[in-house]
């Protein structure tokens, strides 16, 4: 990663403030064809909410927002949701890898899976997941220590409609 690239955790306000980037980076990657919960074309309206609704879950300790920086410029994100059921409080789930495409490989996508391990540690977790229709997030992961538990068929829809499959991912994380 370029010395000019950082990883950092953003509270709520930030995360409010960022909702215009964040959105952009999120239109992006749909655009791009990343199947990320939402179709093509995603609306400015639609990725603006979905990010305020992230930001209020960091604002009530739901969920870890974590933003790459290539300077000021944002250009990446991940979350660790802990906003799980009360019999697991070991665990967090990691959602909404996303790098712009116009900032890929450049290592963004690895520094944040890299940063969210000690997020998630810091808040007592110890077992991580995902899931992913992505190749290249694949690659990623098993790169990074996570294990493929399967892949489950037409789980979701591409941006273009088309039906994708999931592969369940988990990585224990030392207390």
């Amino acid at each position: 990663m370029s010395p000019s690239l950082a990883v950092r955790t953003v509270d709520a306000s930030t995360a409010l403030a960022l909702v215009p980037t964040l959105s952009e980076i999120l239109i992006a990657c749909v655009d791009a064809g990343a199947s990320v919960s939402f179709m093509h074309p995603l609306s400015r309206d639609a990725a603006d909410a979905f990010w305020t609704r992230v930001a209020e879950g960091v604002g009530r300790g739901e969920r870890v927002l974590l933003v790459a920086f290539e300077g000021e410029t944002t250009v990446g994100t991940v979350q660790v949701i802990v906003d799980l059921p009360e019999n697991q409080p070991h665990r967090a789930d990691v959602a909404k890898l996303l790098v712009h495409p116009a900032y890929r490989g450049k290592g963004l996508g690895a520094a944040l899976m890299e940063a969210a391990e000690p997020a998630a540690r810091a808040l007592g977790r110890t077992l991580l997941c995902l899931d992913t229709a992505s190749p290249a997030a694949d690659r990623l992961y098993r790169r990074a220590g996570w294990t493929c538990a399967g892949r489950i068929p037409d789980y979701a829809l591409n941006p273009d409609g088309s039906l994708t499959h999931t592969d369940i991912f988990w990585k224990r994380i030392a207390p």
